[in-house]
């Protein structure tokens, strides 16, 4: 369509410059729903004389305008790219309103809208309506701390603080301990008396042995005793 430049260069006029707004119509635009993805989006412009035709136009984030559509007096539409109609939006008016309706609202369709009227080389346009998707904050999953067996009332040098592995060995080095303390002492004992019985054995065969050796007495005869004869012999 030609004269699509041509009002948008007008509208980015009326942005910049509000004295360029005729005063004889007054020009209202509303959102009946709110923007939701992929949801349909119903909006209407609203004017004291609809007897002219209409442009929709959208300002984007960065400022730019888009023409979006133009519907005649005669309700015949315009669409961008000069098509009769349009798989994304619909339009429609009545002798009050002018309505639009997004099919599928998208990231790419957020912006400012806007509704236009052209009456004798004179540009009308109606405030901005903003339309932005709703922004979704995604709120990270609480962790539920684990389940934890409370622990005895221990000092800080109880040695029971170990593993099973590292108690049961020391139980083990415990008990070898005890065997070398109590075994070896008693070996010892056993080998002492054991000693001083070989020893007491051998010296009472010793004295036996002694007393085998010694002359015994003939019986009824005292015994008489070697010696020097005395002075009288």
């Amino acid at each position: 369509m030609t004269e699509a430049p041509a009002l948008l260069l007008l509208l980015a006029l009326g942005l910049c410059c509000p004295g360029i707004r005729g005063q004889g119509y007054m020009m209202k635009i509303h959102s009946i729903t709110q923007p939701r993805m992929g949801q349909q989006l119903m909006l209407y412009c609203e004017s004291s004389n609809m007897d002219s035709g209409i442009f929709w136009v959208r300002q984007d984030k960065a400022g730019t305008l888009h023409f979006i559509v133009f519907i005649s007096s005669l309700s015949r539409t315009t669409f961008g790219g000069n098509m009769r109609t349009s798989k994304h939006f619909e339009v429609w008016k009545d002798r009050r309103f002018c309505w639009l309706a997004v099919k599928s609202f998208k990231p790419q369709d957020e912006g400012n809208y806007f509704c236009l009227m052209n009456i004798n080389q004179a540009l009308y346009f109606s405030p901005g309506q903003p339309l932005f998707l709703p922004v979704t904050t995604t709120v990270a999953p609480k962790t539920l701390p684990s389940p934890t067996t409370p622990a005895p009332n221990i000092t800080e040098r109880d040695p029971c603080l170990r593993t099973p592995d590292s108690e049961t060995s020391k139980e083990k080095g415990l008990d070898f301990l005890c065997d070398i303390f109590i075994w070896v002492p008693l070996t010892a004992t056993c080998f002492l008396l054991l000693l001083a019985l070989a020893v007491t054995i051998m010296l009472c065969q010793q004295t036996r042995r002694r007393r085998c050796r010694c002359k015994r007495p003939a019986k009824g005869k005292p015994s008489v005793k070697r010696g020097t004869p005395g002075p009288h012999a």
